[in-house]
């Protein structure tokens, strides 16, 4: 049904068949690299309980850190849109960048020079090694889209995965619908 090839800067959605996986139940990624090396991306719909202030009490900042994935997640990263604040950055795709000068990020979020439209933290990555990704997307672990949204870091962390598969239509709708905890229904 879909045919959407991985790519940095796309996004990925989980399919409904990986709802056991603590990791990644119900999370779109956005893609930040894809490569013949494999591919690394960041969980874009999962707000952890930190915010900046908590890891690092020096900057008065009260940014939401999202859940990036499980690999090195004692690891801060993160992405913006403001590559002329943050020198060093790698464009990911149309104006959302990867990481940059982090003593420049320090240094904006104390003068309040960013806020969450601008930048989004996440404690790790999800990566995956080469074929790995494309061994995931063959059991339908994942589906691949193009961002086609105008910011991404405004979006609605909650429902995001569910208007997303609401958008597919047919059975996507009946577990876009279904309770995050079966158990509870």
């Amino acid at each position: 049904m879909f045919t959407t090839k991985p790519s940095k800067g796309r996004l990925l959605i989980a399919e409904p068949s990986i709802l056991s996986d603590s990791s990644f139940n119900r999370s779109v990624i956005l893609l930040s690299e894809h490569n013949d090396e494999g591919a690394v991306g960041f969980i874009i719909n999962k707000p952890s309980k930190y915010t900046i202030r908590d890891l690092i009490p020096e900057i008065e900042s009260d940014l939401i850190i999202y859940t990036g994935g499980p690999v090195s997640n004692e690891n801060l990263y993160f992405v913006h849109r403001v590559p002329d604040l943050i020198p060093e950055s790698i464009e990911i795709t149309n104006g959302i960048f990867w990481g940059g000068d982090f003593e420049k990020v320090q240094e904006l979020l104390q003068n309040n020079d960013l806020n969450k439209n601008d930048i989004r933290f996440f404690l790790g990555y999800s990566g995956w090694s080469k074929d790995q990704l494309q061994d995931e997307l063959d059991t339908t672990s994942w589906i691949v889209i193009e961002n086609k949204f105008q910011n991404i870091f405004n979006l609605e962390d909650k429902s995001l995965w569910k208007d997303q598969l609401m958008k597919f239509g047919g059975e996507y709708q009946i577990w876009a619908n279904s309770p995050e905890n079966p158990s509870l229904n």
